[in-house]
């Protein structure tokens, strides 16, 4: 189970280092996509594969579900860590996710996020939690 956060940096290269806490879990080789939030998402090789299958299943003839598909699967690329645990992060999901220089991966339970720190910030002010709370009972999560 990925958790916590990481503050590192990007390269001008595109390389980002993996918190070592987090490399026995992704494996040898994972896959880097579109996350929703203007984050990327980070998916070991078995969750990527579960996360495919729920992909697959979706109807072709549904707009948004191609939508969807297309979202998370158009700019997904495989990666594998270097000898000094680093990936190299496509331009393209470097642009999406607006990562220049300084960087928080966060680990979320099945995979991790990659966020620009700026990003980082704007999204996790966790202001309304108390209205997030209740409406997670709502979808059966009780705390």
């Amino acid at each position: 189970m990925f958790m916590g956060e990481y503050n590192h940096s990007i390269d001008t290269k595109g390389r980002l280092i993996i918190p070592s806490k987090f490399r026995d879990l992704l494996g040898a080789e994972f896959v880097v996509t579109k996350g929703l939030d203007g984050c990327l998402f980070v998916y070991p090789q078995n969750e990527w594969k579960e996360f495919e299958q729920k992909l697959k299943s979706l109807p072709l003839t549904n707009k948004n579900a191609r939508e969807f598909v297309r979202f998370f699967v158009a700019g997904a690329t495989s990666c594998e860590l270097d000898k000094q645990g680093r990936i190299l992060i496509p331009s393209t999901l470097r642009e999406f996710a607006r990562l220049e220089k300084d960087v928080v991966l966060t680990g979320m339970l099945n995979r991790i996020e990659i966020w620009s720190k700026a990003a980082w910030i704007e999204n996790s002010s966790f202001e309304n939690m108390d209205e997030i709370a209740e409406q997670m009972s709502d979808l059966g999560l009780s705390i």
